[in-house]
């Protein structure tokens, strides 16, 4: 008795998923890339939001620091799609956007004013994120 095995279908040629200038995207963002340092993002919430306002020198380097925050946040918020955020997270995201197109304030108090709208939307975020696991809070 023998047994005659089917021949096998022909293997389709692998395609690559990108071509090279897709690849040197991804190479480039993977490069720019820095992963959320949530102590970071916590000391710089209490240098917006704390009991001194943040110092002349150092307002403007801020709000850029807040700026990023914020949008890492709202891209960890909506990266998934299998797990769509909730109603919160939406509503905080949208409330962010308009904030990080704010141009940078020339006078102190309106850059003090706009980091701290900054911080709060953030801070916020943060604790809606934290709850629902996006992100691990400080050990």
């Amino acid at each position: 008795m023998s047994t005659a095995v089917a021949p096998r279908p022909p293997a389709q040629e692998w395609t690559p998923p990108l071509d090279a200038d897709g690849l040197r995207l991804v190479l480039e963002r993977f490069r720019a890339w820095k992963p959320l340092d949530i102590e970071e993002v916590f000391d710089d919430l209490d240098a917006a939001i704390g009991s001194q306002p943040p110092p002349v020198a150092t307002a403007v380097a801020l709000l850029g620091r807040l700026r990023r925050h914020l949008k890492q946040l709202s891209d960890i918020t909506v990266a998934d799609d299998s797990f769509p955020p909730g109603a919160e997270m939406t509503r905080l995201v949208e409330r962010g956007v308009p904030l990080l197109e704010e141009p940078t304030p020339a006078g102190y108090r309106q850059a003090v004013g706009l980091a701290r709208r900054l911080a709060f939307v953030t801070a916020d975020l943060i604790e809606v994120l934290i709850e629902a696991r996006y992100i691990k809070e400080i050990e």
